[in-house]
């Protein structure tokens, strides 16, 4: 019988394993994509890692995310995280919008949605004393800089950016700027030094921008309105975090721990805009250096296609859907009730590592 998961190791995180086994105490760091309601079928790994086998080895981990990534990671930084990712399964598979609606609608919605994930705790998430977590962010610059709202002026300024990130990557940076919100605990060093072409800023996360944060990690241009005026924050407008790490490629062999990162995906795309040049994914192959210690667990294909209409729940849905909210509810709840068998297969791997049947980057 097929395993529901693959597994791909960085190779010093397979010799590391191939040594010592893995303990939830090795873990140092988990990453967490954007990807919209694909996010959904990891929520069984996310309830049984931080429900139970993170939290039986206490220590600081790096928690770090774009988008649903940001908010999954949000909710594994509640003192009962267990709680928190089954809030936010419920709160994200019941979105309702109507046939015709407006950025300005969609952004309300997913404000209200935050506002009941974070059920009045901002502080037990921002300041988290073992979990420290991290929102990526992108804020616009040049013709991205302040788009006050206006439609055309988004749609120019993301051609504009969509037409130099074709030519190469590095031309994304003259269009936007990374910005991490971190936990004040935890400065994120890591990621302070240079490592691709973008400028980075650094904003420590409290009870005041939190929620902010979050909005603008998940805020797709043209169909959410950016977030402007965080506080604590450059001004200017703020848009999904995976427009410029949309798969979260960042420089983890810096940190000497193990990166567990649970992904939709068995391989990485840099950015948003990359998704349709494949000669950008990280897939297995040559060494990646920054993958060095990862270990990425993501669905097997077969059980993709044993899900509802057999692939994982994703942002089309709510157009093929329409109206039969109710239909597309009874999918996605489908769905992330399966997810529980990532959680059962990962759990029974961790316990004896088969390095057999796993692959390498």
């Amino acid at each position: 019988m097929s395993l529901p998961i693959t597994i791909r190791l960085g190779a010093r995180a397979r010799q590391r394993i191939a040594a010592e086994g893995i303990q939830a105490a090795d873990v140092a760091i988990v990453p967490a994509a954007a990807g919209g309601p694909k996010g959904l079928i990891l929520h069984g790994l996310d309830c049984w890692m931080f429900g139970h086998w993170l939290r039986a080895a206490p220590r600081p981990r790096k928690l770090i995310g774009a988008s649903i990534g940001a908010w999954r990671m949000a909710a594994s930084a509640f003192d009962d995280p267990l709680a928190a990712h089954k809030r936010l399964a419920r709160l994200y598979a019941g979105q309702r919008y109507p046939a015709k609606v407006t950025p300005a609608y969609v952004s309300q919605t997913i404000r209200a949605l935050l506002d009941e994930l974070l059920d009045g705790r901002a502080a037990e998430v921002a300041g988290q004393s073992n979990h420290h977590l991290s929102v990526l962010t992108a804020r616009g610059v040049g013709a991205l800089g302040n788009t006050s709202g206006q439609r055309w002026r988004e749609m120019a300024g993301f051609a504009r950016a969509a037409a130099g990130n074709v030519l190469a990557r590095r031309h994304l940076a003259s269009s936007m700027e990374r910005v991490v919100f971190h936990n004040p605990r935890d400065d994120a060093q890591w990621l302070r030094q240079p490592f691709d072409a973008f400028n980075g800023h650094f904003v420590g996360l409290n009870t005041a921008n939190l929620r902010d944060a979050l909005q603008a990690s998940g805020s797709i241009p043209l169909v959410l309105e950016a977030v402007s005026a965080i506080a604590g924050a450059p001004e200017g407008d703020y848009w999904d975090g995976g427009l410029i790490d949309y798969h979260l490629h960042l420089p983890y062999q810096r940190d000497p721990g193990l990166v567990l990162y649970p992904h939709f995906s068995d391989y990485i795309v840099p950015g948003w805009l990359d998704k349709s040049m494949p000669w950008r994914h990280t897939r297995p192959g040559p060494d990646h250096p920054a993958l060095d210690n990862v270990i990425l667990v993501s669905p097997s294909p077969d059980f993709v296609a044993s899900l509802p209409n057999g692939k994982l729940p994703d942002r089309r849905d709510f157009k093929a859907y329409g109206q039969d909210h109710a239909a597309r509810q009874r999918d996605w709840t489908r769905a992330i009730a399966e997810s529980e068998r990532l959680a059962e297969a990962f759990a029974a791997w961790c316990e004896r590592p088969d390095l057999a049947h796993t692959a390498t980057f």
